[in-house]
């Protein structure tokens, strides 16, 4: 499997609005003995108060939820293609009932937050701000429509703190 290199964020040649929105991504949080997953299409990245930051947003009922709130550090993985169905998977199915990681054929790897083997872009985060999503700020109140069961999300902000690429 080919080798990961550790670049500067500032090298990421990506189109973030493909790379986030069509692409995906895996958010993932914990420890080498009790971590999970989730596919995720929202977030971003960009600067802010003079760090070069990523932002994901989580509904509170996900079990990844409980991994981010419980450690500093999370990952955002982005993989080619061909590792959709995987991506599918792992969005589809609950960590609190299956080892979905093994069933959608990925490999963990562990040094600083979780990630995986199969990605082609890695950005490991350390948390610096949450908020949670406030719908007396919705402007645009159509922005409601994505929260039929009042589930709003809560917002990490991260400063990238290692960006891996193959």
């Amino acid at each position: 499997m080919e080798r990961f290199k550790e670049i500067n964020p500032e090298l990421i040649t990506d189109n973030v609005f493909e790379l986030i929105g069509n692409g995906w991504m895996l958010i993932t949080a914990g420890n080498s003995f009790d971590y999970n997953t989730m596919t995720a299409s929202w977030g971003g990245f960009g600067v802010l108060w003079h760090k070069k930051i990523c932002f994901c947003v989580i509904r509170p009922q996900r079990h990844t939820f409980t991994y981010i709130e419980n450690n500093q550090r999370f990952t955002l993985c982005f993989f080619e293609e061909k590792y959709r169905d995987a991506l599918l998977y792992c969005g589809s199915h609950s960590g609190r009932d299956i080892d979905k990681i093994i069933n959608a054929g990925l490999t963990p790897v562990f040094g600083g937050a979780p990630y995986f083997a199969q990605a082609r872009l890695v950005i490991e985060c350390k948390k610096i701000y949450y908020q949670d999503v406030d719908p007396s700020n919705f402007i645009d109140l159509t922005i409601a429509d994505n929260y039929e069961t009042k589930d709003y999300h809560r917002m990490y902000i991260g400063e990238i703190v290692r960006c891996l690429i193959k």
